[in-house]
């Protein structure tokens, strides 16, 4: 027994720590004046609004006394004095209301806007994704969107809620327990021939009652924290298949994969009911309990109480004011029981958000392998790289690129192309050694990410619309092939639904043509271009990178691109056993016109 008391102490300091660990930034922060006067506000109100209730026990007494006496003149004058107490009741719980939603209000969006600038910095949330590819969904959080914008402000609901419930609930008890231990006086009882007194038994009742049903309701819906971290995964998992099947509808719709996309979902929809059918179940235990619990305790003092009033030993009065107080005590103590529900929904929260603070952390502090520096070329040393498994795909290479060359990168799919690239623009963590890359520097994948919103804002990303003018924009889009779009600057649409794959890369370089880098590494980003459309495109960019002094850096498959290059890197497949254990080596040459 001490050893279960023991661990359940434990866990209970571990969750204090947890949610110490997310709340003390808070109140900590730029913000923490403001967040602790607040605070103490609400605080202050919970002990005025206790006290209001102590006022209120004690109205009960004189009042039901002068209806037991017919003391009209009494009777009047108290419901005068109700009338105050009502209005400082409702006036403390409106304020109390007000300034607890204000607070939660500015605590969930400090948070958020914390947690959005730990998620974006250093590009923790594209390594987040990696990690859970690489197989470790055990140790990365799931769904960070979901826990950024829904666990966050139930977290600081929850919190809030809970924390000054137990606050008014310790005060209650404190307020309470002396006046029901005057109340009860001495309680006789006879056992064996012999007479027993007990000093405060309507305390001792209370006690009692309470701690029983603590141990049952913990018992009933401990089940209930596990359920309700499940629910809340399996519910963004089928909210973001629902907008997976939003964004490639086309892709869908032409493939006519709507009937494996409602199995999909169908199946993501069935964790989800199934899950919340046994929290339902779980949840009816635990209610049918805390409502039998919950009555029982309404009659439960005038049981024990009543025999002393019938026997003459107080009158109406003082019995009702016992049922008052034995309520408050009772309800004071039975806090756990009543808010079990509320409390393990809110410790599933805090163990989602917890893991998903943990994940950062571990980004934040994690040692970067690879050494990338600034320089007037590309050049690697001794560079390896790996797929996120484990799987060696390239060591020991190194190679540079001076101003004035164009490269084209080949080889087999799947050999490592696109991920040479990453570790040249630093966001590939599987890789080590030392590159030095340009500043002045632009990589386009072959999928570019087009935002929704205003064309001018797709056009110049990441960068303001406001630093280039109207002709600027326009120019770059007649340069890009795309001169129909030039008099939809400010039109505001879902472009990446509305522009075809090649009206997409064409977007993207005219980003690049819009910017004018002095290095380009560019990765299959005329895939979905003809032939003289890919060739027209490519001569820009090449002509703008070496008029900046830089050079070029392309992947393609297709040999014609090959005009446009001077040297070819070609990813060649080594036999098992190859020292290193890398799977490709990288091979230089000359580039040969496409036509011979």
């Amino acid at each position: 027994m001490s050893s279960f008391v023991t661990a359940r102490a434990s866990s209970f300091i571990q969750v204090l720590r947890r949610v110490f660990t997310l709340a003390a930034p808070y109140f900590r922060s730029e913000e923490k004046w403001r967040a602790r006067t607040m605070l103490l506000a609400i605080v202050a109100l919970n002990l005025f609004y206790v006290y209001v209730a102590v006022l209120g026990n004690q109205w009960y007494g004189r009042f039901y006394d002068a209806l037991q006496n017919k003391d009209s003149v009494t009777f009047w004058r108290e419901v005068g004095v109700f009338g105050w107490i009502a209005f400082a009741n409702i006036a403390v719980q409106v304020l109390k209301f007000y300034v607890t939603q204000l607070l939660q209000l500015r605590w969930r969006a400090w948070m958020t806007r914390s947690y959005l600038a730990r998620w974006t910095a250093d590009r923790t949330f594209y390594h987040l994704e990696l990690a859970r590819y690489a197989g470790n969904n055990g140790q990365t959080p799931d769904n960070p969107d979901q826990r950024i914008q829904e666990d966050m402000q139930m977290f600081t609901s929850a919190t809030m809620s809970l924390s000054m419930g137990l606050l008014n609930a310790v005060v209650t008890l404190l307020s309470f327990i002396g006046l029901l231990w005057g109340l009860s006086g001495n309680f006789s009882f006879t056992f064996s021939g012999t007479t027993y007194q007990v000093v405060g038994a309507m305390v001792w009742v209370a006690l009692g009652y309470s701690i029983a049903g603590t141990v049952v309701t913990h018992f009933i819906g401990r089940p209930l924290i596990g359920l309700n971290f499940r629910q809340q995964r399996y519910e963004a998992d089928f909210r973001h298949h629902l907008v997976r099947v939003r964004e490639y509808s086309e892709a869908i719709a032409l493939d006519r994969g709507e009937k494996v996309e409602r199995e999909q979902l169908d199946l993501r929809f069935g964790d989800v009911l199934r899950n919340y059918l046994q929290l339902i179940k779980q949840q009816k235990n635990l209610v049918t309990f805390t409502s039998f619990f919950g009555q029982a305790a309404v009659i439960f003092p005038f049981l024990v109480a009543g025999q002393q009033y019938f026997g003459g030993a107080f009158q109406l009065g003082h019995l009702m004011q016992i049922g008052s107080a034995f309520g408050k005590v009772q309800e004071s103590l039975s806090w756990f029981v009543d808010n079990y529900d509320s409390v393990a929904v809110w410790r599933a929260t805090t163990d989602r958000l917890t893991t998903f603070d943990d994940a950062m952390r571990a980004h934040a502090t994690r040692e970067n392998a690879l050494q990338r520096d600034p320089a007037a070329v590309l050049q690697t040393g001794d560079l390896a790289v790996s797929l996120p498994n484990g799987t060696p795909l390239l060591s020991g290479a190194a190679f540079s690129v001076r101003p004035g060359d164009s490269v084209l990168l080949q080889g087999p799919s799947g050999s490592g192309k696109s991920t040479l690239f990453r570790a040249f623009a630093g966001i590939w963590p599987f890789s080590r050694g030392h590159v030095q890359v340009p500043d002045d520097a632009v990589f386009m994948p072959q999928r570019p990410y087009v935002p929704d919103g205003k064309l001018r804002d797709a056009l110049t990303y990441p960068n303001p619309a406001a630093n280039f003018s109207d002709d600027q924009l326009r120019q770059a889009l007649a340069d890009a092939l795309l001169p129909d779009l030039a008099g939809r600057l400010d039109d505001s649409d879902s472009w990446s639904q509305k522009l075809s794959g090649g009206e997409q890369q064409r977007l993207a370089i005219a980003r690049v043509l819009l910017k004018k880098p002095a290095w380009l590494f560019a990765d299959e980003i005329t895939s979905a271009l003809d032939a003289k459309a890919e060739g027209e495109l490519y001569k820009r960019l090449s002509d703008t990178v070496h008029a900046a002094g830089g050079a070029m850096v392309s992947i393609a498959h297709r040999a014609a691109v090959g005009d446009f290059h001077n040297q070819r890197w070609t990813l060649v497949p080594q036999e098992e056993g190859t020292a290193g254990g890398a799977r490709y080596r990288l091979d230089a040459s000359a580039v040969q016109p496409a036509a011979a």
